[in-house]
């Protein structure tokens, strides 16, 4: 738990970059080994692009900078929990573990509006840790809409 906590931290402080930005504050970092092999935060407006998640984005990095798509020796660390398009990703990479923060009722796709990781028929199950500093990833969340409001 205290490692997941000290990478978690990174995940947050990728998710400040992308509220910086004007972006949705989510941000993930990818490890293997005890180190942190990819990170990234949502980039959808940056980018203009509906694959601009942070997620997808640093699954890519983590592909390339390894040489392989088969990632399940990894552990996803993201603020939120990941979208079905998301989760559909993490499981197309065979990651072994994620790790998220808040629910996402509206998207999310590892247990709130559906949990992928449930369905008969797929033939791989992650290792899944929710609920990890959500107050904080909430408290972030809140003030980053409340912010969009107010302008």
């Amino acid at each position: 738990m205290e490692s997941d906590l000290k990478f978690f931290e990174e995940a947050l402080i990728e998710a400040k970059k992308a509220y910086d930005k004007n972006e949705v504050p989510v941000g993930c970092v990818i490890v293997v080994d005890d180190k942190i092999i990819a990170r990234s935060h949502n980039q959808r407006e940056t980018k203009k692009s509906a694959l601009g998640h942070a997620e997808i984005l640093a699954i890519e990095e983590a592909c390339n900078k390894l040489g392989r798509w088969i990632l399940d020796d990894a552990t996803i660390y993201v603020t939120l929990e990941p979208c079905v398009m998301c989760a559909g990703a993490i499981f197309q990479a065979r990651m072994k573990r994620v790790v998220f923060g808040a629910y996402e009722p509206k998207f999310g796709g590892l247990g709130s509006l559906i949990n992928l990781n449930e369905l008969e028929g797929i033939n791989h199950k992650l290792e899944i840790t929710s609920g990890v500093k959500a107050e904080s990833v909430s408290n972030l969340m809140k003030e980053f809409f409340q912010k969009l409001r107010n302008k």
